[in-house]
């Protein structure tokens, strides 16, 4: 598919987050700058105000790894996992530890191999006109047919 504006990336976000669960992981993969921190941003604030609580500033996690956002029934992990240059350097984060229950959402997700979860793939790419995004989807579980 393709993304024309940030509506309509927006509106993707709002799809997703209605369908969201603990426990549930997004991977997105494209370039940098492609939208992946923009689509992460559109997808917590919509959460938060489905919840009626206030929305925050959601940035890119690049140099800490990891910002932790608290919701009134579950957890949203961002990772950005762009300067990991070892596998091994995943196992530190802990990500999918079986007593953490939380929405992961992780940016640059290379080195993840495990497929035991609810998980969507968001892959992002430039598109011929500058302003636009492709977008494809591709999911395990519930987010198999995911459209």
């Amino acid at each position: 598919m393709i993304i024309k504006s940030l509506e309509q990336l927006n509106s993707l976000s709002k799809k997703i987050g209605d369908k969201l669960e603990e426990s549930d992981c997004i991977f997105l993969i494209g370039e940098i700058g492609v939208g992946k921190t923009t689509f992460t941003r559109f997808l917590i604030n919509n959460l938060q105000k489905k919840e009626g609580t206030k929305t925050t500033d959601v940035l890119s996690p690049t140099f800490n790894l990891l910002y932790e956002y608290d919701l009134k029934n579950y957890k949203i992990m961002h990772y950005d996992l762009y300067r990991l240059k070892e596998e091994k350097e995943l196992n530190n984060l802990g990500i999918f530890k079986e007593n953490q229950k939380a929405i992961k959402i992780i940016e640059w997700p290379n080195f993840i191999k495990i497929s035991k979860f609810e998980k969507l793939e968001i892959h992002l790419d430039y598109a011929k006109n500058e302003n636009n995004r492709n977008l494809r989807l591709m999911g395990t579980g519930k987010w198999k047919n995911f459209e």
